[in-house]
């Protein structure tokens, strides 16, 4: 992995607005991709999600997601500390679980890694959205957007479309921002169990999970539209 630092990525403050993370970049407040994904699930996925927590109960499904997020957190230090050759321990139970994690991850996805333009990378779209990848550079010899992801059990392909759409945010972000022209995006995820999966996206299909994700953001806005209009015929009722 070579370290070639070709653009000056900004740096960012994250922040809440209506328990809502946004990204303060420059003189902006921006809306995080995650934030207008999350708002603009398909009531199907709402009600899969929901179904679920029924499922475990409200006590077991907090507890699930709070250990994996946990989990996924320590597992990017690791591989964070790796790439930039500090090193890492962590005696945690939760650290214990994904320091093998992160090491499957670096055996399995990061011989293609050749070139590393930034990593913990904070990516805007000027007025729409931000973000923050963890790996801009180039991997098996395309420029390429890499996300690390922890799972509790493998996934499908299909199962995943988010984390494509993601992947879609940010290329066009850096594209827009730094004239690149990045049309691959790659996944790197391990489960608890330790099986490794790689997903590479390019082509008509990140295009298409492009236009997908911009279609959201032109909901996401529309829906804050319809809220502020909302508020501002309580607040004039109240008068």
């Amino acid at each position: 992995m070579i370290l070639n630092k070709k653009y000056d990525y900004p740096k960012s403050i994250r922040s809440l607005i209506n328990d809502k993370r946004h990204y303060d970049v420059g003189n902006e407040k921006l809306p995080s991709v995650t934030t207008i994904l999350s708002a603009t699930q398909s009531d199907e996925k709402r009600q899969s999600l929901a179904s679920w927590r029924a499922r475990m109960g409200a006590h077991q499904a907090d507890k699930i997601r709070d250990v994996s997020a946990m989990r996924g957190t320590a597992m990017h230090k690791f591989l964070e500390c790796y790439i930039d050759g500090t090193g890492h321990k962590d005696l945690t139970s939760i650290g214990k679980e994904a320091e093998p994690m992160a090491r499957r991850i670096i055996e399995s996805g990061l011989g293609d890694l050749g070139e590393i333009w930034g990593q913990e990378v904070t990516l805007y779209y000027p007025g729409l959205y931000a973000g923050a990848t963890d790996i801009v550079g180039i991997y098996d010899g395309q420029p390429a957007i890499i996300d690390f992801k922890q799972t509790n059990k493998p996934k499908r392909r299909e199962w995943i479309t988010d984390y494509f759409e993601q992947l879609g945010a940010y290329c066009m972000a850096h594209n827009h921002v730094y004239g690149t022209k990045i049309q691959s995006g790659i996944i790197l995820m391990c489960s608890k169990d330790l099986l490794f999966q790689k997903f590479e996206i390019s082509g008509r299909e990140f295009v298409r999970h492009q236009h997908a994700f911009l279609r959201k953001v032109d909901q996401y806005y529309q829906n804050c539209t319809r809220h502020k209009e909302g508020q501002d015929t309580k607040n004039d009722q109240k008068v």
